[in-house]
């Protein structure tokens, strides 16, 4: 028994990125351990959505048509039937806000153990869980004392899956119990409103702490429409009223993994690195060449923001506020 099981995420009719990233991790432990890689859907457009998660590193797909959208009691009950069927060592399930709702339930019912938001995995004998703990600061490995375990991984940590792949696509009939369903899900609305998702931009202006002032926004949105950006921000920035939810980088916001970031005041506490740090290109403007985001940013402009940032909104063809 070496196989893994991984589940795959969608919202609103579509995959979401995360699922295509649980392939790499779920096809780099199970080959660390010899065994196949499973990958499970469950509700809304399974046929199609499974036509897409076919890709290269894919042993079998089941697909399992339990209502439109998650739904937590569902999603317990078909999951540990098909853990039943399946029998894998290890279950992958995003650590996301879905996974994260149904990942300790499931483990409860399997009585197997739950380690949470891993970017890392190995099997040396047990297997081994990279972690980081104390703000993202410190890398920890936690060894799993057991046979089997449910793992959350952490998105945007692995690359996502890409290639064609030939894996056998198979219909699980889960038996939901009715009368253990008792949530329904009436309707979705986006945190925050609007219309813009920032997971989707290839390059995002963030803005942060550093701005020192609300009306003070409107300079790095000049930038960001310069660039023909969208724009994001830090957690202080939505805490203070002064853009909504949906623009939120990091732990308690949203995981983006754009082509280029540029930081503007954001000085890189550990909860919004986490949320931004799989950008590939990353530009950090600020005044103090210690602050944390400089740790990870692959070009620095050490500066005032406010000197800075006019600068290149002329020299990209804007207009500063």
């Amino acid at each position: 028994m070496t196989d893994v099981l991984a589940l795959a995420e969608h919202r609103r009719g579509s995959l979401r990125d995360v699922s295509f990233e649980m392939i790499s991790a779920g096809r780099e432990l199970a080959d660390a351990q010899g065994g196949d890689l499973h990958l499970a859907v469950i509700g809304g457009d399974v046929d199609s959505f499974a036509d897409d998660l076919n890709r290269e590193g894919v042993d079998a797909i089941h697909t399992v048509a339990e209502g439109e959208e998650f739904n937590h009691d569902v999603y317990v009950q078909a999951i540990e039937q098909l853990y039943a069927e399946v029998a894998p060592t290890a279950l992958l399930i995003p650590n996301s806000v879905n996974g994260l709702d149904y990942a300790p339930a499931v483990a409860e019912r399997l009585d197997v153990p739950l380690v949470t938001d891993a970017v890392g995995l190995d099997r040396n004998g047990a297997l081994e869980v990279t972690r980081e703990m104390y703000g993202s600061k410190v890398a920890t490995t936690v060894e799993v004392d057991a046979d089997e375990v449910v793992v959350t991984v952490r998105p945007a940590e692995w690359p996502q899956a890409e290639g064609e792949g030939s894996a056998e696509i198979q219909s699980f009939d889960a038996d939901i119990d009715e009368s253990q369903v008792r949530s329904t899900v009436t309707g979705f609305e986006e945190v925050g409103g609007g219309d813009v998702d920032i997971s989707d931009a290839d390059v995002l202006v963030s803005v942060g702490r550093g701005i020192e002032e609300e009306e003070n926004i409107e300079l790095v949105e000049a930038l960001a429409d310069a660039l023909g950006a969208t724009l994001s921000s830090s957690r202080p920035i939505v805490d203070s009223g002064w853009l909504p939810k949906n623009r939120q980088v990091g732990q308690s916001g949203k995981v983006v993994t754009p082509k280029v970031y540029i930081a503007v005041g954001i000085s890189g506490a550990v909860q919004h690195v986490a949320g931004m740090k799989g950008s590939e290109t990353i530009v950090a403007i600020n005044t103090d060449p210690n602050a944390p985001i400089m740790d990870i940013a692959d070009y620095a402009i050490v500066d005032d923001l406010f000197d800075v940032v006019p600068e290149l909104i002329e020299e990209f063809g804007g207009e500063a506020p």
